[in-house]
């Protein structure tokens, strides 16, 4: 749900309550000063009083006891523009400052709302009787303690005392919230139960015309809210607009999955400032500030993006790896079938692929292109870009075997057992 009603209103309270608490007190003191040094008498401007009084002149402690609409009316009926531009200009003064404490008070309440989304229930519950404990407290303490000083019924003391003994009493809550889960086994069971917080997630645009991230999401394998930043989204329309069929392609490609993702997965995309979509630096540098401000981590397959991500303390996931992670492990001595589709670098190798893009070098395979062959696995080489196999044509292994076998049984006398 968006935040933006919430914060009209919460601007709109705050207004009125600098309206009320600092314009109000700097108007009726303005209001007095103005009527004083109009040197007018007493009678002048009260009705009532002794006859002594009704000569003398009017000064600022005759109106103490007094309400700010009369200060108002005797300001108004004497002086009609003094009044309308002290009026007016305390207006604005009310309003830009309620509107700046709105924005500063907002964000660390929204700030505060996240962190207490994270906070376990054994936490929540502790601070909850924190409070609850610091109001009784203070409802009980405080009208004493200011007696006893003579403050008064001040209220900005009694707010005062009001919240440093519920912050006293918060703290020492927290600190005992052991002690707690020891008297009260329930609150540790609840605890246990409450879900961990899963980092957001931000898409990068190279994962989104990928693809594949669609089927992880949807697999369960990534967790928690799915961001894609507003700026990945004007890069994604850029590259859709190229005058370059392949990276219109690619372009558009992207697009469809995100309207796919976001129909059936928890999809979010987040406003930020824009960036020029043609320049791929600045919107990967601003996909790592968003990421740190969001406290989220980055899903990409791009390998800078990835080193400048760690280097910052950026979490990163990476489709890449995970796909090499996931590739089964072959042993040399293994066998299996391969397709057999095109030359390799020295003489005589073949190339093949397995199902999940593994490329496989097939020594004497040059001449079987095309052919589905039996191979037999000598070694596997891990690389950056992923592992590559190197095998042997199963029936020129065996020959080799075979071969082995007569030079032992000439040289020995042995005769080694048929294979089966």
């Amino acid at each position: 749900m968006s935040a933006r009603p919430f914060w009209i209103i919460f601007t709109i309270l705050m207004v009125l309550l600098a309206e009320w608490l600092i314009v109000k007190p700097v108007a009726e003191w303005r209001m007095v000063d103005e009527i004083a040094a109009m040197n007018l008498s007493y009678g002048e401007v009260f009705t009532t009083g002794n006859a002594a009084d009704l000569s003398r002149p009017v000064t600022k402690e005759d109106f103490d006891s007094k309400s700010f609409l009369f200060k108002w009316d005797t300001l108004y009926s004497e002086s009609q523009q003094k009044a309308v531009f002290l009026a007016t200009a305390l207006a604005l003064m009310g309003l830009l400052l309620g509107f700046l404490l709105a924005s500063l008070t907002f964000r660390q309440l929204v700030r505060i709302s996240e962190r207490m989304v994270k906070l376990s229930v054994t936490d929540k519950i502790a601070g909850l009787i924190g409070i609850l404990l610091g109001v009784m407290i203070s409802l009980m303490l405080v009208p004493g303690v200011m007696s006893l000083f003579r403050l008064g019924r001040d209220p900005v003391a009694v707010m005062v005392a009001g919240v440093v003994i519920i912050y006293l009493c918060v703290a020492a809550m927290m600190s005992m919230k052991d002690e707690m889960k020891f008297y009260y086994p329930g609150i540790a069971r609840a605890g246990q139960e409450d879900k961990p917080y899963q980092k957001p997630k931000l898409l990068d645009t190279n994962v989104i015309i990928d693809g594949r991230v669609a089927d992880i999401c949807r697999a369960g394998f990534i967790e928690g809210q799915i961001h894609v930043p507003s700026f990945v989204l004007e890069e994604l329309q850029h590259i859709a607009d190229s005058a370059d069929s392949l990276r219109r392609a690619r372009g558009r490609r992207g697009l469809d999955i995100l309207n796919a993702m976001r129909k059936e997965l928890d999809l979010t995309v987040t406003q930020a400032s824009a960036v020029d979509p043609a320049d791929s630096d600045e919107v990967d540098a601003r996909l790592v500030k968003l990421a740190q401000e969001l406290d989220g981590a980055i899903v990409t397959n791009d390998f800078n993006l990835n080193k400048v991500a760690e280097l910052q303390g950026v979490p990163v996931l990476n489709i890449n790896e995970l796909a090499n992670a996931l590739k089964p492990v072959v042993l040399p001595g293994e066998e299996f079938s391969a397709s057999i589709i095109k030359e390799g670098k020295e003489a005589s190798q073949g190339v093949a692929y397995l199902d999940d893009g593994t490329m496989v070098v097939v020594e004497g395979g040059k001449n079987r292109i095309g052919e589905t062959v039996d191979v037999i696995v000598t070694s596997v080489l891990q690389t950056v870009a992923g592992k590559m196999i190197f095998a042997n044509l199963k029936t020129e292994q065996d020959e080799e075997d075979d071969l082995i076998d007569r030079n032992v049984r000439n040289y020995s006398g042995f005769r080694p057992r048929k294979k089966t």
